[in-house]
This record gives C-alpha cells, structure tokens and sequence, in this order.
C-alpha cells in the first residue's frame, strides 16, 4: 500500500478497552481509527468501506438489547463479505473461538496485555494475503 491509511473500525462497549487500543492504534501505525460501541452504529456506517473491522464478542455492556458481536459479525458478512473481521474477546474459551472462524471471522484475540500486538501481526498477515492476492491476478491477467 502507498502512503494510504488503513481504515480501521473498533466496535467495542467498554470504553476504556476503546480507547486505550484507539491510542495504540494511532500511536504505533497509519491507520485512521473510527470507534463504536455498538454494533449498530457500526452497521450505520459500514458503506465507509473499512479495511478491517475489530469487533467484540459481546457488545451488551451499553445496551442489554443491543445486537452481540456474533450478529453484528453476520450483519457485516452479509453487507460485505471481503471485509476482514477480527473478534475480540475477554473470554479464553475454545469453543468461542472456533464459533467465530464458523462465522468467517478472519482471527480471535482475547483481550489481555499482548492482544495490541496480537491485533498488528494479524494486521499485517491481512494485508499480506490482500498483496498476494494483487499480485496473483494480475500475473493471471497477463497470461
């Protein structure tokens, strides 16, 4: 990628979790960084065309009935299945993992003190693949 930003969506609803990974974010990378903290207001904004999305698993901090991170995870894939999703969780569970790759999610991260670095090596594996991808048709093209 030329000197263009990454446009990275965080919905998260604990602020705090918010802000602190928003600092990260802006502090360590180019990115260019719109926070929610529903998935709602996510859903309001996706035709902005994120390149990647980092979303929580619960999302019900805020509002008991506001849509969990799996329906909004679905919501997104249905709007635009190419955009990377990766889940982010405090729960250290395996079944929750595997029930977000079933839900295409591109990686899980549990919150914890090393999931900003977590966040960026999987960031950097996305546009990896995306680069790979570029490359392949257009070595396709050419033949």
């Amino acid at each position: 990628m030329k000197n263009e930003k990454i446009n990275l969506f965080l919905v998260d609803d604990d602020a705090v979790f918010l802000k602190s990974l928003e600092i990260e974010f802006l502090d360590h990378a180019d990115f260019s960084v719109t926070t929610f903290a529903t998935g709602e207001l996510c859903m309001e904004s996706l035709l902005q065309n994120p390149d990647i999305i980092i979303l929580d698993y619960l999302l019900d901090g805020i509002d008991k009935n506001a849509m969990n991170g799996m329906e909004t995870l679905d919501k997104i894939k249905t709007v635009n299945p190419g955009i990377p999703v990766i889940m982010l969780s405090s729960q250290d569970k395996i079944e929750v993992a595997v029930d977000c790759m079933h839900h295409k999610a591109f990686d899980y991260v549990i919150k914890s003190e090393t999931a900003f670095m977590r966040l960026q090596k999987i960031i950097t594996t996305i546009f990896s693949y995306k680069k790979m991808e570029k490359t392949l048709n257009w070595y396709m093209e050419k033949m």
